[in-house]
């Protein structure tokens, strides 16, 4: 059993529904003479549906146990995407709507962790960030140069976030898979 106090990002476990989910993002909150909760952020990972709720600290919870197998990210067509198994070659796949958001992260030969529940191919596991190209965005205008001013830009998967104005389209720029946001322009 867990804890609610003891999630972490990546914590999978047996929600109060019988789903099994994974934490994204936790919070322990207290005000001054309410009672203690957990906020969280869970991705359900039969559906790939997000959602957020709160627990009481001695809330507890069926921890699942999985294992985590490397695998590359081959293509995708109109509903699955496919990976293939780096140890026995093989390709297995994956509805595209149970990965949810994971899906716009993905390029060709991309590095993966697959995870296993009773040895049978649940879902995958995205690097916390990866680099991607900016292929559309707007230019920045001299004096705008107010702190923390960004614009929009679309990468080369098809997502859109925001990033800094001095960032160009060409530019490489690396991105958190968990929230979707700009963290560095890097270097070619």
């Amino acid at each position: 059993m867990i804890l609610a106090t003891e999630f972490k990002e990546g914590t999978i476990f047996i929600d109060e529904n019988g789903n099994t989910v994974e934490v994204l993002e936790y919070q322990h909150h207290r005000k001054s003479q309410a009672r203690a909760v957990v906020r969280v952020k869970l991705r359900n990972l039969d559906t790939g549906s997000i959602t957020e709720t709160r627990y009481r600290p001695e809330d507890k919870f069926k921890d699942v146990m999985f294992e985590k197998r490397p695998k590359v990210y081959m293509y995708s067509d109109a509903q699955m995407a496919y990976f293939m198994d780096n140890v026995t070659y093989e390709q297995v796949g994956v509805p595209l709507e149970k990965m949810g958001n994971t899906v716009k992260f993905l390029t060709e030969n991309m590095e993966v962790e697959g995870l296993y529940l009773n040895d049978k191919f649940f879902n995958i596991v995205l690097p916390a960030n990866v680099v991607l190209e900016v292929v559309e965005t707007v230019p920045g205008i001299r004096g705008d140069s107010a702190s923390n001013v960004t614009k929009p830009a679309k990468l080369s998967t098809g997502i859109e976030i925001k990033v800094p104005l001095f960032v160009n389209q060409g530019d490489l720029v690396k991105v958190d898979t968990r929230t979707s946001q700009y963290i560095e322009r890097v270097s070619k």
